[in-house]
């Protein structure tokens, strides 16, 4: 369990905040919006209602008692690069900051980001990736290169086993776990004998996965 401070309930902010709630962590939430608290306040650990580009009300949190700082002002930001700098400066542990744009990042970067994401453009990527190939259920890009995929059993393969298929040698790729009913069984031996429903979690070249999930029709 972490001590999480969220700064901004915007979109991001209020997904993050309750995702890492979930994840069994202490989140503590802050904005300056006091409707926005008050809605909010009663499904989480702690709450605070005030303007973080104020040192004084940086200072009141304590700050440097959090494992993890997140800085998820959306459209202001002037505020998101000033509440990232009195996070630093006041000892923050590690901050993460949300950036839209390259030359934002660069900027949090310079003031003492740890770590700057771009949640819109994340998102994005991976609704472009998922409707550019066929059968695509979701992804996660480990380099340019080399991604894990969630794809469909290729129906010629239903009822074989994955000695049988020996996709690695033919395909080019890892079979890392079985997805059935939202229930997953990792590292699948090679005596698994392949059903209509499974869904196969992959990790190899993307031009590879897209190849096979192409023929997945």
């Amino acid at each position: 369990m972490k001590n999480i401070l969220v700064i901004g309930m915007g979109r991001s902010g209020r997904h993050l905040a309750t995702k890492m709630q979930q994840l069994g962590n202490d989140v503590m939430i802050v904005d300056k919006d006091e409707e926005t608290i008050e809605e909010l306040a009663a499904h989480f650990t702690d709450s605070f209602i005030g303007d973080c580009t104020n040192e004084a009300v940086i200072r009141s949190l304590g700050v440097n008692n959090f494992d993890v700082c997140f800085v998820c002002i959306g459209e202001n930001f002037q505020s998101s690069l000033e509440i990232t700098a009195l996070l630093k400066d006041m000892k923050a542990k590690y901050v993460v900051s949300k950036a839209n744009r390259d030359i934002q990042a660069r900027f949090l970067k310079s003031v003492g980001a740890d770590e700057v994401v771009y949640p819109e453009r994340e998102i994005a990527e991976k609704l472009a990736v998922r409707f550019n190939a066929n059968n695509v259920y979701d992804y996660i890009q480990l380099t340019d290169e080399y991604s894990i995929f969630e794809i469909p059993v290729n129906p010629n393969w239903i009822g074989k086993t994955v000695v049988d298929i020996n996709v690695r040698r033919k395909y080019n790729i890892n079979i890392i776990a079985i997805k059935k009913s939202e229930v997953l069984r990792p590292l699948p031996g090679g005596d698994y004998v392949f059903e209509a429903d499974d869904h196969l979690v992959v990790i190899g070249k993307s031009s590879d996965v897209f190849k096979l999930s192409s023929k997945n029709k």
